[in-house]
């Protein structure tokens, strides 16, 4: 027993060494009524992340339709392969070869932001997180997502920036890289503040994406609570009326 306690004490050392050093994740703020942000959002979907990331979940056309856009519109501004309206946001990458050039193939990002916790939030600080490490086969890390083989797809709008850690050791004598800010290297064709309304927008896509029907869910769940609110007042005169003569 006092074995098995005390295999149980070290195995909890790194594990509490790794829940304290959670990276902070900055608040995404998305508006899925916002129907400007989503179509700007599908725009910079298709045309930085559609060669490798699908929405095969999603439809042409649903999408369009959601997003206020005319079908002759997503077919001449968003739509590069030749598909037929109807068909599910699908990419030509062979899985095997995308395995070998990333080590990994990349994933389908329908429904990125339901997969991970504080999905939205995370996506948001993953994609403005990316920073020069020359030991990375792409020659960039992510504070986000450690040793990521995803490489820096939107570095021409952010530009390179470089991350600044502090070193501390915690209470079990291990010594931690603390991260502490990012510094700009190499600016990009947008300033900061631009970069992250741009990812803020296609976070809100991608959101929308993961549930297209979250706005009507909330509006018919007001509804719901009108209706029970009405049937409850309701319920409660008939059930005074059913029972005066008793009481």
């Amino acid at each position: 027993m006092k074995k098995l306690i005390l295999g149980v004490l070290l195995a909890a050392v790194p594990l509490a060494a790794m829940s304290s050093s959670a990276v902070h994740l900055d608040s995404a703020n998305i508006d899925l009524s916002d129907q400007a942000s989503l179509q700007r959002g599908a725009k910079y979907y298709f045309n930085y992340c559609a060669g490798c990331h699908s929405l095969k979940y999603m439809r042409y056309n649903r999408m369009g339709r959601d997003l206020g856009l005319t079908d002759q519109q997503v077919m001449d501004n968003l739509m590069f392969a030749g598909k037929k309206i109807g068909s599910n946001i699908t990419i030509a990458m062979d899985p095997a070869q995308s395995t070998a050039w990333f080590g990994v193939a990349p994933p389908d990002l329908t429904l990125m932001v339901r997969t991970k916790k504080q999905g939205i939030d995370w996506l948001y600080s993953y994609l403005r997180s990316f920073y020069v490490d020359p030991s990375r086969p792409w020659g960039v890390n992510n504070i986000v997502f450690p040793d990521v083989g995803m490489p820096h797809v939107l570095w021409e709008q952010q530009g390179f920036q470089t991350a600044v850690f502090r070193e501390e050791t915690d209470e079990y004598g291990i010594k931690r890289k603390i991260f502490e800010r990012f510094d700009l290297e190499t600016p990009g064709e947008l300033t900061p503040p631009e970069y992250d309304g741009m990812i803020g927008d296609l976070v809100n896509f991608l959101a929308y994406t993961a549930e297209p029907m979250k706005l009507e869910r909330q509006q018919l769940g007001i509804y719901v609570l009108l209706f029970l609110a009405v049937f409850f007042v309701l319920a409660y005169l008939l059930k005074k009326e059913y029972w005066k003569d008793v009481h």
